[in-house]
């Protein structure tokens, strides 16, 4: 079965010279940024590895995808650490104070050392009692991704479903879908009495399974085949949903991630998602024109 062998960077790159020693006819999808090749067969494993390892020497990330299907129809994403910068529990904990104890709980539930109903329920009651102040200046301060409103715009101008599917909250997956122009968003919910965090988690928790649950649902009720599925994320709590997918990314990913996923955008954007998926500069910016 033939792939493309697809090579995307951040900043200005010879993609087309390290691409064309490695397929056929070079195609740019963005001048100096991202291009693609065709393979008449899908490297191996470690034969993939190696070239992953030498495009990120040369400041790029490569994705191998089969030629059939690329455009998909349906896209989840997980929220902290791949649509937004950094976890925003983390970052709530700062106005108790204790953002240092709290954000060691996460990096390790993140890289899968920790059970992830545990983890959370333990680190919402630590902030028992914190105004919901302090959720609005968290809001506040969240700094979406780069290239992250962009993919979503176009693939929804494509007609693709988006999903925002998140382990945080609503309060804040209400807001990051919205700002990114996701269809829709799922989270867990914190309970508030009297304006206050009670420290504790509405149920049902929305861990990995539930993820996976929600790919499962959305395409079921849209009548796309899993081969149809774009999914990102970062931690533990989403290999399934990456592993489920016809194409899952990965973004910036733990460990456990990059050991269990093929396609990982180490040092290029969100972007890479488009590119992935065969859109070119052209069709990105046909998209996200106004006119």
């Amino acid at each position: 079965m033939s792939a493309i062998l697809v090579a995307a960077s951040s900043v200005p790159c010879d993609v087309e010279s390290f691409l064309k020693g490695h397929g056929g006819d070079f195609r740019s999808l963005r001048e100096g940024y991202a291009g693609e090749v065709t393979l008449v067969h899908a490297p191996s494993p470690d034969n993939f590895h190696d070239l992953q390892a030498h495009a990120l020497d040369t400041g790029l990330d490569v994705f191998c995808v089969p030629a059939a299907g690329r455009r998909k129809k349906l896209f989840l994403a997980d929220m902290d650490a791949t649509i937004v910068a950094g976890e925003t529990l983390d970052e709530l904990a700062e106005y108790a104070g204790l953002k240092e104890k709290i954000s060691a709980i996460t990096a390790r539930a993140m890289r899968g050392e920790l059970d992830f109903h545990e983890a959370l329920t333990a680190r919402v009651a630590m902030l028992e009692g914190l105004p919901i102040t302090a959720l609005n200046a968290t809001l506040g301060k969240m700094v979406v991704n780069a290239g992250a409103r962009e993919a979503v715009q176009v693939m929804r101008h494509f007609g693709t479903c988006c999903v925002l599917v998140s382990g945080g909250f609503t309060f804040f997956t209400g807001a990051v879908a919205q700002l990114c122009g996701f269809d829709f968003h799922h989270g867990n919910r914190l309970e508030i009495e009297d304006e206050k965090l009670t420290g504790r988690v509405i149920p049902p928790i929305l861990d990995k399974e539930a993820k996976l649950a929600f790919l499962n649902q959305y395409a079921m009720t849209q009548g796309i085949p899993l081969e149809g599925v774009i999914t990102t994320g970062d931690g533990a709590n989403d290999i399934p949903m990456l592993a489920a997918a016809g194409c899952g990314v990965g973004y910036r990913p733990k460990p456990l991630v990059r050991e269990q996923i093929r396609n990982n955008i180490m040092v290029s954007d969100l972007t890479s998602l488009l590119y992935i998926q065969g859109y070119s500069e052209q069709d990105i910016s046909s998209a996200l024109s106004p006119f």
